[in-house]
Parts: structure tokens; C-alpha cells; sequence
């Protein structure tokens, strides 16, 4: 699995490159995805994250965290691959500035708070949703359940 990391913004500590990297192939193992594959993550600021949900979501406002999967998991759909035969499993933006506010509000530390970031998004990247209650409560169980099998559980 290769997980590309683009920090574009200051203060981002380096030790949670591995959390990033630990959580996104916890993930995959949770689900049990059957292939090689690619992520890229972008660690932005506020302004940033705003513009791209601006662009992308038409909402106004920034936000926590982005996904953008690459796959629908529709019958017979292509996977694109990259150049080592990684199937190429979509991006996550995660804003540095809303997740140091977010671990504050909840009474974690930055490092949960970046691990269930990931956590969430990659499930995002691997199909699930939550528009509906039943959605929401399947994908929100599961997320639990990656973090607390990484060690990273909600105290």
C-alpha cells in the first residue's frame, strides 16, 4: 500500500504520518479489500479546506475532512491503477486547523483526532455513507471499531 502524504500547511507533528499510514491500512484490513492500493492524504488549513468544499461540495464554510473516492463499487467497474499495479483508492483532505479545534472540543488529543479523521474518511473511500440513519449508524460502528483494533480508542 503506498499512502501519500502532502502537508501544506505549518505544524503538522511528523509522528502522525505513521497514524495516518497505521489507520488507512488498518482500514483496508478491517474490510478486508482484496487489493494493493494507493491513498493520498492532504493535511491543509482552514482556508483551504473552505475553497475545496466551496468548489467541489458547493457548501461555503470549511470543514473537517474531505473525500474524494476513486471507486463506486458499481459490477464490473474498471479500477484505475497506478504505476506499481496499486489500485488508486481515491484522496482525503484533512484540515490541521479544525482537528486541533475538534480534539480541543472533545477532550482528546490531536492524534485521536487524526486517526478517526482517517478512519472515516477511508471507510468514505471504500463505499460507505452516512445520508441515511442506517447508513450513518453501520459506517459510525465501524469507524469505532478500526480505531479501537489500531489502540486509538474514544476515552
Amino acid at each position: 500500500m503506498t499512502v501519500l502524504i502532502d502537508i501544506r500547511t505549518e505544524g503538522f507533528p511528523a509522528e502522525l504520518e505513521g497514524v495516518i499510514e497505521k489507520i488507512a491500512a488498518d482500514s483496508l484490513r478491517y474490510e478486508a479489500f482484496p487489493e494493493e492500493c494507493e491513498i493520498s492524504v492532504s493535511i491543509v488549513d482552514n482556508a483551504e479546506i473552505h475553497q475545496i468544499n466551496k468548489q467541489f461540495r458547493g457548501i461555503d464554510r470549511p470543514t473537517d475532512v474531505l473525500s474524494f473516492p476513486q471507486l463506486t463499487f458499481a459490477e464490473g467497474e474498471r479500477m484505475e491503477r497506478n504505476e506499481d499495479g496499486e489500485v488508486v483508492l481515491g484522496d482525503i483532505i484533512i484540515s490541521l486547523e479544525r482537528a486541533r479545534e475538534q480534539a480541543e472540543e472533545y477532550g482528546h488529543s490531536l492524534k485521536r483526532e487524526i486517526a478517526f479523521l482517517t478512519a472515516h474518511s477511508m471507510l468514505h473511500l471504500l463505499g460507505y455513507d452516512h445520508m441515511t440513519p442506517e447508513e450513518e449508524k453501520e459506517m459510525f460502528a465501524k469507524q469505532k471499531e478500526i480505531l479501537e483494533l489500531a489502540g486509538i480508542p474514544r476515552v
